[in-house]
């Protein structure tokens, strides 16, 4: 039976939370389990759907995986090479055990990975990079690659021409197990990327530089297990501090350096909150009113994070003046915003550009979450709004946020998650004819 988020707005947002661990470090993470002949213990993983999947792939290539308590216990070695069809086609990170299969058994074959749909998400660096390495890639049919490594992976020069997270973390993994020297230049600069790198370290690694634009890796015939923490996740600290500033009211965030998620926190500063950083705390509050942030940017990291800006964008839509976000790494990533205008924003978006103007009274009313990120923006635009907002197909939302109804409740909110009526009694309102939404094109 479909679920639903249910929301009353008008309730700030008062309390703390302590951040969980990070879903785009545990994803890759999981991968890496796949170099290691010793057991792995990540602390602290938030169940997450997306962290069921990649413990079903883990099953599908013969490791072992299971939960004890909140930690994820991985163990190896993989006994086959083709990742699981469904599980590997629902998310983006089913590329990222590619590079371990081939560096473990010389093949890796799967199903194209899915993810949300926010635009390209092209895979080509990812095989460029690996070609250097070795990798010859089959004939396999459409939605299908297998990849083989003939004479195992090995060492290599390699310039990313766009500093993609994805592909630096394939890349990395390739690395630590092949033959010789890697030398990575225009890396990914993300925090999550440090992480992997150190991971890989303290199971037997030689990685440097990483969260710098060059990384240099020495490669290991083979890596131990260890047991490892996870950082904190800055999207979801983001999401929370979006959250207080679209209700209003006074939460603290623990357990995740403010550097982290810094843009976020300096642009939500300029709008009108009280921003107060004490070491891996923030406590941040709105009381009075906000302001529009102006125009804005997304960008690689240490710039505004893509995945921050529905969020943001959910608490400009409370701004006594205009604001924009461009997102510069995805096309369509404010699917959120044909929700917004259903609510009563002034909301438009022309090519990658998404423009909220001010004097939109936000009412309650039933929205569709579009993708991960978009969808938790709806949920956080619900706790603005006057009256009940339902928010349908949360499932989009839980692929990056555990128990995040529970979490809100906890602050005060009027949140709840329930079953959508069989009778259909929940319908569709009708698009308005004066629609406020622009769809643009892929510039």
């Amino acid at each position: 039976m479909e679920e639903r988020i249910v929301v009353t707005g008008g309730r700030p947002l008062n309390g703390s939370v302590k951040i969980p661990a990070a879903k785009n470090s545990v994803l890759p993470l999981f991968a890496a389990s796949l170099l290691c002949t010793g057991e792995v213990r990540l602390q602290a993983v938030p169940r997450l759907a997306d962290v069921e999947h990649c413990m079903a792939l883990l099953r599908g290539v013969g490791c072992a995986a299971r939960w004890e308590g909140s930690d994820a216990v991985l163990s190896g070695p993989p006994a086959n090479s083709t990742l699981p069809g469904q599980t590997a086609g629902q998310m983006r990170a089913s590329i990222l055990f590619c590079a371990p299969l081939l560096a473990r058994l010389g093949r890796a074959e799967t199903s194209l990975p899915g993810g949300c749909r926010i635009g390209a998400r092209p895979i080509d660096l990812h095989l460029a990079g690996l070609a250097k390495m070795g990798a010859v890639e089959l004939e396999a049919g459409e939605g299908r690659l297998v990849l083989t490594a003939p004479s195992g992976l090995h060492g290599a020069e390699i310039t990313l021409r766009f500093p993609s997270v994805g592909a630096t973390e394939t890349l990395l993994l390739a690395a630590a197990c092949a033959k010789g020297r890697t030398i990575l230049r225009g890396a990914a600069r993300e925090p999550e990327i440090a992480d992997l790198a150190a991971f890989l370290n303290r199971c037997g690694g030689c990685i440097e530089g990483a969260g710098s634009s060059t990384i240099r890796i020495e490669g290991r015939r083979g890596l131990s297990g260890c047991c490892f923490s996870p950082l904190p996740d800055r999207i979801f600290a983001s999401t929370l501090a979006c959250g207080c500033a679209a209700a209003g009211g006074r939460v603290e965030l623990t357990g995740c350096a403010p550097a982290l998620y810094a843009p976020v926190l300096e642009i939500l500063g300029q709008m009108g909150c009280r921003v107060e950083p004490a070491g891996d705390t923030v406590r941040i509050s709105r009381f009075g009113r906000l302001h529009g942030a102006g125009r804005v940017f997304t960008g690689a990291y240490p710039a505004l994070a893509t995945d921050a800006a529905p969020l943001l964008a959910a608490a400009m839509l409370c701004a006594d003046s205009e604001s924009s976000i461009e997102d510069v790494i995805f096309e369509r990533r404010f699917g959120c915003a044909e929700g917004f205008c259903r609510l009563g924003a002034q909301a438009e978006t022309a090519g990658r550009v998404l423009t909220i103007a001010p004097g939109g009274l936000l009412r309650g009313t039933e929205v569709e979450a579009p993708d991960l990120r978009g969808g938790a923006a709806l949920v956080l635009a619900g706790l603005a709004a006057r009256g009940t907002t339902v928010i349908t197909h949360p499932a989009h939302i839980d692929r990056g946020y555990a128990g995040f109804t529970e979490i809100l409740a906890g602050l005060g909110a009027q949140i709840r998650r329930e079953s959508a009526p069989e009778n259909g009694s929940a319908k569709k309102t009708s698009v308005k004819k004066q629609i406020c939404l622009a769809i643009g094109a892929k510039r």
